[in-house]
């Protein structure tokens, strides 16, 4: 008996040495080796489940990308856990730096338990399928391929000046949310519980800590941010509101008040770009219609894509892989259900390079085609990177860069490349194409910040289930100034009828990237020895400005991010001076137009 004491004491003593022993720096690089090998055959699987479950989406399609997406889950979670036996060893930055992203790598982390981990992911999966599914049959439509989804409902918004027809299309469209309300509140509950198993206060804290500093620090950014350009935002909304009561009249929008949220041409109001025959300014010179050139090329959805791959090519990077045109969605298919909203992948994170959307022959497309293979570019731009480095700086930066290339598709670039016959060259030119952008760019900017702002809050749980709708309205009136045409309740589900909240992605990568881009635009356009004003620069041709933004591109994660930042732009804090300076002509023109007008709401 005192033989097994013995051994059992010196057992014990041998457990306490091992579990008190530091680990080493060799042990951590080999643990993240391993770690780095294990995630890059999960992330390869789940993206090609969820390539399938967004382009064929069925109930099989969705099992499979939510079982999927829970091995991903469970394993980074167990990994992020394994990991904190090295929080106290000095490594060097580079490992440092993947403990710090591995544990950051989650958008969604599902509880231990292995029942929850699955109830999350199919949760999930769900929800995505229900808006990707998501149809609006009127009444007295019986046949249910003649009700309307996103695209539909997109393009009456777009083109419909009748308001009952606006107000069926706004309320039709929210009907497809209000299904998934139950499964989104017990969503919050399960993510919430797997991020406070990591560490964090709830998903919401999770989200703000993935920007190299805290989450309070991030918040009070974003608030600094939104402080700079909120002005602009009031007199575009101020101009923007009286040209509608114009056309519509004061029984319908008021002189002070918010805009009703169905006027705007875009389903959420987020951009405004589709009112402007009703808001532009007077006797503007509209220059040349891009749509129409592009229908009367025949331009197919293939030629959109060139279109974009040979802006890239210009700066010097390589053409796309055959594999790209090849394996990429670039039309709807009439014979399934598919998720249209554009999106760029990358599947095994070396060369398999894809775009999925539903393309259209449009101004609109054409510039979202060049955002897109933005992040396409940025993806091969850093798979040189370990695993863990393979993205982008912030998740503001592979937005950014998609939207400063497209602040290149100036009349300038578009008669360059024999688009359009010529370029409006008086003041009024200027300021119309100027109230276009700014229709998408400056009007977007408070939708940007509120959606996330909504998410913390519920996260946090600051907003109850019972007020889901309620403080979605609040956030929307107090940021935007808008407010829905019809009465609201907890009946409904409003949120959910934005991709990116059923989808669980993260929204405020937008509202960065809308300040980034303009100084990441200046930085570039100054690299390509333009002299001139900010709005006319495109850096189209110019090698110099691609090799700047390729080394900053190449960087990926590796770096925290003021840093890739500054490679472009020579500073690491972002303001909004480059957007205020590049919209100057019709800041100025605005002022004049408001005197005497109520601005705000």
């Amino acid at each position: 008996m005192r033989r097994f004491a013995a051994a059992l004491a010196v057992l014990c003593c041998l457990f306490l040495i091992q579990a008190c022993r530091k680990a080493s720096v060799e042990e951590a690089k080999a643990f993240l080796d391993k770690t780095e090998a294990e995630l890059l055959a999960l992330w390869t699987e789940a993206s090609r489940a969820n390539w399938i479950q967004a382009t064929y989406i069925t109930g099989d399609s969705e099992i499979l990308a939510a079982k999927s997406n829970e091995r991903v889950i469970a394993a980074t979670v167990r990994l992020a856990k394994e990991s904190a036996r090295f929080d106290g060893v000095a490594l060097p930055p580079d490992l440092a730096r993947k403990m710090k992203l591995l544990k950051l790598s989650l958008s969604l982390a599902a509880p231990a338990d292995p029942k929850e981990s699955e109830e999350l992911t199919r949760i999930a999966a769900g929800m995505e399928g229900v808006y990707g599914k998501g149809r609006y049959c009127p009444d007295g439509v019986n046949d249910k391929s003649k009700c309307l989804d996103v695209g539909a409902i997109t393009k009456i918004m777009a083109e419909s000046r009748e308001p009952a027809k606006l107000l069926d299309a706004w309320r039709g469209w929210r009907t497809i949310s209000p299904p998934m309300r139950k499964d989104f509140e017990r969503y919050v509950e399960l993510a919430n519980k797997g991020a406070r198993e990591l560490g964090f206060a709830d998903t919401g804290a999770m989200w703000r800590s993935k920007y190299d500093m805290s989450p309070e620090e991030f918040a009070k950014e974003l608030d600094r941010l939104w402080a700079q350009v909120r002005p602009l935002y009031v007199s575009l909304h101020a101009y923007v509101r009286n040209k509608l009561r114009e056309k519509y009249g004061d029984a319908v929008v008021s002189a002070a008040g918010p805009i009703p949220a169905h006027l705007l041409g875009n389903i959420w109001a987020q951009s405004w770009e589709n009112i402007y025959p009703l808001v532009a300014p007077p006797d503007a010179d509209p220059g040349d219609d891009l749509a129409r050139t592009l229908a009367a090329r025949k331009t197919d959805h293939f030629g959109m894509v060139r279109y974009g791959e040979g802006f890239f090519t210009s700066l010097g990077f390589s053409p796309l892989p055959g594999s790209f045109w090849d394996r990429s969605l670039f039309l709807k298919p009439r014979d399934r259900e598919v998720v249209c909203h554009a999106s760029a992948w990358n599947i095994d994170w070396k060369d398999d390079l894809r775009l999925k959307m539903c393309i259209r022959v449009n101004d609109d497309d054409f510039v979202t085609v060049h955002h897109e293979l933005g992040h396409n570019y940025y993806q091969r731009a850093y798979v040189h990177l370990p695993v863990l480095f393979q993205n982008g700086a912030n998740d503001g930066f592979h937005e950014a860069i998609g939207d400063a290339v497209a602040l290149s598709i100036t009349p300038g670039y578009l008669k360059s490349i024999g688009l359009v016959a010529r370029v409006p060259g008086d003041d009024r030119g200027v300021v119309n194409f100027q109230m276009k952008r700014a229709l998408d760019k400056i009007a977007f900017l408070p939708w940007g910040k509120l959606v996330d702002q909504w998410r913390w809050d519920v996260f946090a749980g600051k907003v109850a289930p019972d007020r889901y709708n309620a403080a979605w309205w609040e956030l929307r009136e107090r940021f935007q100034g808008v407010a829905p045409p019809t009465a609201r309740s907890e009946e409904d589900f409003d949120p959910g009828a934005k991709y990116h909240i059923p989808a669980n992605v993260s929204y405020t990568r937008y509202f960065l990237a809308f300040v980034y881009q303009f100084q990441f635009h200046r930085a570039l356009c100054q690299a390509a020895g333009f002299q001139g004003p900010l709005h006319q620069c495109s850096i189209f041709g110019s090698k110099e400005a691609g090799a700047k933004l390729e080394a900053m591109m190449r960087l990926g994660a590796s770096r925290p991010w003021p840093e890739a930042y500054a490679a472009v732009t020579g500073t690491t804090r972002p303001d909004a001076s480059a957007l205020l300076e590049y919209f100057a002509p019709l800041r100025a023109w605005l002022e004049g137009q408001n005197a005497g007008r109520t601005c705000g709401w």
